[in-house]
């Protein structure tokens, strides 16, 4: 890796952890260029799952505040991410690397689409809520666990705009606002590529300089994320990560 090919991925790194704490959909940015550096599909993948587990631990610190009263749905859902973040982890390996680069453009452009319609989705929700004068379960029920360990498996499988799921499925089934469910998002992430880094330690090959540059870059984006997030208008971010996922869709596809 040439030193503007590092700097290129150490920046994506910060990109990646500011996005993911305010978020998600990190991957979609730093996938992308570490496939532009010439890293084959699945070593770029297991690298940036170790690389952005730092960031998501420093965003989660950065939202400590709003993670207050939350403990028993953290470790409820977290139950659920472990679970699912092996799962996918194991499916990332399980299946040819053929498969693995027809599924993730599919896996993209449906997380794209999650990015664009969220909000709409959540309006819509909480109209029917008042009309019904009906509240949402505490915890979200078993919809919401069953949701997230699904999520769960797609996150360690690949990850791609994975908060941004999170933050869908909970934004609909929690009642709560919406910083304080991000704060539980970067708790189930760091969770996610946790564990799924930690399969792939022992079953995958690494490109230890990108998961060095995107760990030291996520961490430090981890930190401006908390602190400019509730800053940043969405739908910039929004159109950001559009701009970027079409990208690697269109990188996938030609490459």
């Amino acid at each position: 890796m040439g030193i503007w090919e590092a700097l290129a991925v150490f920046v994506a790194g910060i990109g990646a952890g500011t996005i993911n704490t305010i978020v998600g959909s990190g991957t979609l940015i730093t996938f992308p260029v570490l496939l532009a550096t010439g890293l084959p599909p699945i070593t770029a993948n297991v690298s940036n799952s170790l690389g952005l587990v730092p960031g998501s631990v420093s965003g989660a610190i950065g939202y400590r505040r709003e993670l207050a009263g939350q403990r028993r749905r953290v470790i409820r859902l977290g139950i659920a991410a472990l679970v699912g973040g092996l799962a996918g982890a194991v499916l990332l390996i399980a299946l040819p690397s053929k498969a693995f680069d027809t599924i993730v453009p599919g896996l993209i452009a449906v997380a794209l689409v999650m990015v664009i319609l969220q909000p709409r989705l959540s309006r819509a929700v909480q109209r029917h809520r008042e009309r019904n004068d009906t509240d949402a379960h505490p915890d979200g029920g078993p919809v919401l666990l069953g949701g997230m360990l699904l999520a769960s498996v797609y996150g360690g499988y690949f990850g791609a705009a994975q908060g941004v799921i999170y933050l869908s499925l909970m934004g609909l089934l929690l009642p709560e606002d919406l910083q304080r469910i991000n704060a539980v998002k970067n708790i189930l992430a760091a969770l996610v590529n946790g564990v799924a880094a930690l399969f792939f330690l022992f079953v995958a090959d690494f490109d230890w300089t990108a998961v060095l540059l995107i760990a030291v870059g996520s961490a430090l984006g981890g930190q401006l994320g908390a602190k400019v997030g509730r800053r940043l208008p969405p739908a910039a971010l929004r159109a950001v990560i559009v701009a970027v996922g079409i990208a690697a869709i269109v990188h996938l596809l030609l490459g």
